[in-house]
């Protein structure tokens, strides 16, 4: 099988690439790698400049590039955005994979038509980026958003795509469920697979806990929208208030290696304050030793024990409401109990091993894909 895996998010696509070639599987990655993150790619499809002549030199090569985008069996696309275009002109780079290969498969890995539907509509969720109950959220990001997703050419060319192409994978519960509920072009071909993760062979090794090192990532334009703005006001706090019992790293912004390494020196990460799901950062950390705080409702629960044939034992997650004093309470009850700390390290390790490796999400992989093309094959006679 040959498999092209076109665009990355948070390194999805090149760790899946990893696990698919230790199944025997011939893979091509090609991506900008998400821009700063940098993630590695076998094809670089990064845009260098915005300017007329830079756009123009950029053009081309993606026009050349595409030209050996072809004899695939499974294209897989990160988003139905899945190179640096507007969406009016995304349609015939999509055509052109449909015609030259075998099978085309959409990814639902991130901002999309249907995330932001399912968001303003105030009821699929108890809250999400888009909404806090029953009240939308609002701020200058989340407007841009829903301009260009919601009635705008992403959305339509998002439309298109979920109905055109042969299979839809959800990394995330709120993904897998805003397409269950607001795509009717989904039924029959949505598959919720876990992001996949490289869990390390290597020992956890015990950290004195007598003093906890927190981790924080800062994405400064993106602060208010992902609620890291709220989680670092409950962790100074912590900090003020418990000065020996407390350590803050604060990350802003860098790449994707150097974020791993960094990781090493903490023992809890705050990520994701409006997710019903620890996403890649998180369960990256957690591969690592890192004690999550974040989102991990039930429902998220609930659907990977599902999926991995009630498999699990352990919720290592430490779910927090997108409230600071929620968050506060959590990590301030972490400090009371650090002496359990290295035991909830070793469980978010062993969860990610159960529902995320890399090798055994590859598998997942092809199989959806295999059965996905056979039913194709039947339907066309």
């Amino acid at each position: 099988m040959r498999v092209l895996l076109l665009g990355d998010y948070s390194n999805v696509h090149a760790t899946l690439a990893k696990g698919l070639r230790e199944e025997g599987v011939e893979v091509v990655v090609a991506s900008d790698g998400d821009g700063w993150k940098n993630y590695p790619r076998d094809i670089d499809l990064r845009r260098k400049s915005l300017g007329m002549f830079g756009s123009i030199w950029w053009f081309l090569k993606i026009l050349w590039k595409f030209r050996h985008f072809k004899g695939y069996d499974v294209v897989q696309i990160i988003n139905p955005i899945f190179l640096q275009l507007s969406g009016q002109r995304m349609l015939p780079f999509y055509r052109f994979l449909r015609k030259h290969n075998r099978s085309v498969f959409m990814g639902a890995f991130g901002m999309d038509h249907y995330w932001v539907k399912a968001g303003l509509d105030t009821e699929t969720f108890r809250y999400s980026d888009f909404n806090l109950g029953n009240q939308q959220r609002r701020g200058d990001e989340n407007e841009r958003f829903i301009q260009d997703w919601l009635d705008g050419p992403k959305g339509t060319i998002n439309r298109f795509v979920a109905k055109d192409c042969d299979g839809i994978i959800a990394g995330l519960y709120e993904y897998w469920e805003s397409y269950r509920r607001h795509c009717k072009e989904a039924e029959g071909k949505l598959v919720y697979i876990p992001f996949p993760i490289v869990v390390p062979d290597s020992d956890i090794i015990p950290h004195d806990t007598e003093c906890l090192r927190f981790f924080i990532g800062i994405q400064r334009e993106r602060s208010a929208y992902k609620g890291t703005d709220i989680m670092l006001r409950a962790l100074e706090r912590l900090k003020e208030n418990y000065p020996k019992e407390v350590e803050i790293f604060k990350v802003e912004s860098v790449p994707y290696a150097e974020y791993v390494r960094m990781l090493d020196s903490a023992d809890v990460i705050l990520d994701q304050l409006y997710s019903y799901t620890p996403a890649m950062n998180a369960l990256q950390a957690m591969a690592q030793g890192l004690v999550v705080v974040g989102g991990a409702e039930p429902e998220y629960y609930r659907l990977t024990e599902k999926e991995d044939h009630g498999n699990a034992h352990i919720r290592p997650v430490v779910n927090v409401l997108p409230q600071e004093e929620s968050v506060y309470e959590e990590l301030e009850r972490l400090v009371h109990n650090r002496q359990r700390i290295n035991e909830m390290r070793r469980q978010s390790r062993e969860f990610v091993r159960l529902h995320h490796d890399h090798r055994k999400v590859a598998r997942q992989y092809l199989k959806f894909w295999q059965r996905r093309m056979k039913e194709k094959e039947v339907e066309a006679g």
